[in-house]
């Protein structure tokens, strides 16, 4: 079986744009998989238009190892998000195409499964004024979906420091998240890197009283010093760190493992190279005790490539979902998906992915272009700005 075509096509969204790949073989068989590269979707496709005819037209999709490979080494400058991103679409794609092939979802191919069901944890939700009220009833439309876990980012705008007013309406959004949602949902702080150590050192203590199930990223991904000052200055509060969307390559995760500078990573299947490396690192971070809750803001692939593999981490935590809580064309870009249930995916049970695209609804919505900017006022209601 050979790869006779590579075709991109773009899902255009309020806040972002989803790319999607569709791969298909000289056999028939059509695999595809998606991804939101935040800002730099003409960047991904740029990459794709030279990185498919060098190395992906008339590879065989079974060689995932030696097509990554190539992909990875022979292009020789380092890698990192915009080529990972690249490379983890042929390869999810690849995956679906031999589970295909082979009559069996692509956990059974992953080595099988520890769990039939993913327990989800709702993103995005809180598109509303940054009041406590508002949050408030929003949190409540999120337990009333069925989750039983939720995440958010009540920082604003927030970098470094904060002013004492914006750490006091954190604070205020936070109690009133968990006064809506009660004591036995899970919340989830997501900090997007905004803050020096001591910043997050603080927020972290004053939010602890709430329950917190991790703190997200509470500095900047480069420095893994920083990180350690902040998990050691937490510890005591029984609250684990959060970390690892932003990091693209397994090298980058040595320091962070080595240093045991968090607890859960948050490896992005979608910009790590795929399914498979995204599976390697997880294993490694199992010999630090560390467990895996993979970023995802895609669309149904990037969703479906996660449910996949997370049946198979022993090291599993929870997975991250958005598309509950965004336009509901994103949801139908393919179908197949299972729906979030009482807090938990059901696994899927057709081959590949197990999804059929959409073409002609990806068509109907074409790219924008946005700038979506976590650090601009409002940015929490996924209102992007048009270029």
């Amino acid at each position: 079986m050979k790869i006779t075509n590579v075709t991109p096509m773009v899902l255009g969204t309020e806040w972002r744009n989803i790319t999607f790949v569709k791969v298909e073989t000289d056999e028939g068989l059509v695999g595809a998989a998606d991804v939101r590269a935040l800002n730099r979707t003409d960047a991904v496709n740029g990459y794709l238009s030279e990185a498919v005819p060098r190395y992906v037209l008339g590879a065989d999709p079974f060689n995932i190892e030696q097509l990554v490979n190539r992909m990875y080494i022979e292009d020789y400058g380092r890698a990192g998000e915009i080529v990972m991103t690249g490379i983890a679409l042929i390869e999810t794609a690849c995956w679906d195409i031999v589970g295909q092939a082979l009559g069996v979802p692509v956990y059974k191919l992953l080595g099988g499964t520890l769990r039939d069901k993913i327990k989800a944890y709702a993103n995005g939700w809180y598109t509303v004024e940054r009041s406590p009220q508002e949050f408030h009833n929003a949190a409540k439309q999120v337990v009333a979906k069925g989750y039983k876990a939720l995440k958010f980012d009540p920082f604003g705008a927030g970098f470094m420091e904060m002013e004492r007013t914006e750490k006091l309406r954190a604070i205020s959004l936070v109690e009133a998240v968990r006064d809506a949602i009660g004591p036995d949902v899970e919340i989830l702080v997501e900090m997007h890197g905004r803050f020096n150590p001591v910043t997050a050192i603080e927020m972290a203590r004053e939010l602890a009283q709430f329950k917190p199930s991790w703190y997200e990223e509470p500095v900047p991904p480069e420095n893994t010093a920083a990180m350690k000052k902040v998990a050691d200055a937490i510890a005591p509060l029984g609250i684990p760190i959060a970390t690892g969307e932003r990091l693209h390559t397994s090298f980058e995760y040595r320091e962070l493992f080595e240093m045991q500078a968090a607890d859960i990573i948050q490896t992005d299947i979608t910009h790590f190279g795929g399914i498979l490396n995204t599976k390697k690192v997880a294993a490694w971070a199992a010999n630090y005790y560390m467990l895996v809750a993979p970023h995802n803001v895609g669309g149904p692939y990037s969703t479906m490539a996660a449910l996949h593999l997370d049946a198979t981490l022993p090291n599993f935590k929870i997975q991250e979902y958005f598309n509950d809580f965004s336009e509901a064309f994103v949801k139908q870009a393919a179908t197949g998906l299972p729906e979030v249930v009482d807090g938990y995916f059901d696994l899927p049970t057709a081959p590949g992915l197990g999804l059929k695209l959409n073409e002609d609804l990806i068509r109907e919505h074409p790219q924008r272009k946005l700038h979506f900017n976590l650090f601009a006022d409002d940015w929490h209601k996924r209102e992007a700005k048009k270029l």
